[in-house]
């Protein structure tokens, strides 16, 4: 079983849309194994995104993270990493085909509704940085 994390970003979380990512998540048979609601502040924030922080959109994006709290997720399937992506949906909405999570719930390309880890050592820092063993279950 291979785990990921997904987070439903402010804008998302704002918009009351919380439920509706997580059935789209166990329709898709993946399992949630933790999951709580945090609100990040900068320190956090940064320390979260510490690999994008010499990209252009760094401080939009984590002033945009503590805007409101976050929803942060173990997720756990079966090449869970490629399917939660492929559920997400492109990074810009415009982009992004039918029915996917950004389709339907981002409205821009910094407020696109959830994020989630792009590889098996991503996962790893970013499970590790926000659970600590004992609250994953299973």
């Amino acid at each position: 079983m291979e785990r990921t994390l997904s987070i439903i970003k402010p804008d998302a979380v704002r918009a009351g849309h919380i439920g509706e990512i997580i059935a789209t998540f166990e329709k898709n048979n993946i399992r949630i194994v933790a999951m709580k609601m945090v609100h990040l502040d900068p320190k956090g924030a940064e320390g979260f995104y510490a690999v994008h922080r010499e990209r252009p959109f760094f401080g939009e994006l984590t002033a945009f993270m503590c805007e409101g709290p976050v929803v942060v997720m173990v997720l756990e399937g079966d090449n869970v990493i490629a399917r939660n992506r492929e559920l997400m949906g492109a990074t810009n909405p415009a982009d992004a085909a039918e029915g996917t999570l950004r389709k339907r719930f981002a409205s821009s390309l910094q407020n696109n509704a959830v994020h989630g880890s792009d590889a098996p050592e991503t996962a790893a820092f970013e499970i590790g940085y926000f659970f600590n063993a004992l609250e994953i279950a299973g």
